[in-house]
C-alpha cells in the first residue's frame, strides 16, 4: 500500500514539474489537460486520477510556493537578526527560489490571477500580508538607523522586481554562476539600502 502511496506522489510531483514548466512556457490559460497528459506521458483520463483539474494545478503550486515564502519570512521573528540582516536573508531565499525552482517561482508570481475563488482572494491577502511585513521590516531599519530613509513600499518592489528580473538571466547567455548571481544581487540591493 505504501509503494502505491509513493508512486502516485511521485507521478503528482512530475506532473506539476510539468504543468509549472508548461504553464510558464505557454501560459496557464492556454495549457490544457490534453496537453499536459502528452508532455507527461499518460492518457488523458489517466491524469485525473492523480489530479483533478487544471486549477487545481496551479493552486498546489501557488500555494506550496508561498507556504515556503511565508515560512521562511516567519523564521526571521525573533532570532536576533537585525533589519539588514533579515532583508538579506529575504532576498538570498528569493533568489535562490528563483534560481533553483524557476517554474514554480514563475507560476506563483506570474500565473496566480488564473487562480478560481476563494483561492484568488486568499492568495492576493498572502501576497499583501508579506509585502507589509517585509515593509515592516525596512521601516523598522529605518527607525534604527540601520537604513536609509526610504520609502518601505518602493523597497519592498525593487527587491522582488529584481529577483523577477533574474528570468532574463535564466535566457541570457552570461557566464555568471549562481553564487555570483546571487551576491551581486544581495550586494547591489542592501548596499542602496544601508544607511
Amino acid at each position: 500500500m505504501a509503494k502505491i502511496q509513493r508512486r502516485k506522489a511521485s507521478k503528482k510531483d512530475l506532473i506539476l514539474q510539468k504543468a509549472a514548466l508548461m504553464f510558464r512556457e505557454k501560459g496557464f490559460a492556454a495549457t490544457s489537460m490534453r496537453d499536459l497528459a502528452e508532455t507527461v506521458g499518460i492518457e488523458a483520463a489517466s491524469l485525473y486520477n492523480h489530479i483533478q483539474s487544471k486549477s487545481e494545478i496551479l493552486q498546489d503550486i501557488t500555494f506550496r510556493m508561498a507556504t515556503d515564502c511565508n515560512e521562511h519570512l516567519a523564521s526571521l521573528d525573533n532570532n536576533g537578526m537585525n533589519s539588514t540582516q533579515k532583508i538579506e536573508s529575504l532576498i538570498r531565499f528569493h533568489v535562490q527560489m528563483m534560481i533553483n525552482r524557476f517554474e514554480d517561482y514563475y507560476v506563483m508570481v506570474n500565473e496566480w490571477i488564473h487562480l478560481s475563488e476563494p483561492h484568488l482572494t486568499e492568495f492576493s491577502l498572502q501576497r499583501r500580508n508579506y509585502v507589509q511585513k517585509m515593509e515592516d521590516i525596512i521601516r523598522q531599519g529605518i527607525d534604527n538607523k540601520e537604513m536609509k530613509a526610504v520609502i518601505p513600499y518602493v523597497a519592498v518592489l525593487t527587491i522582488l522586481s529584481s529577483v523577477r528580473g533574474l528570468e532574463f538571466w535564466h535566457r541570457s547567455r552570461q557566464h555568471i554562476t549562481p553564487v555570483e548571481m546571487e551576491d551581486n544581487m544581495v550586494n547591489h540591493l542592501i548596499n542602496g539600502l544601508k544607511n
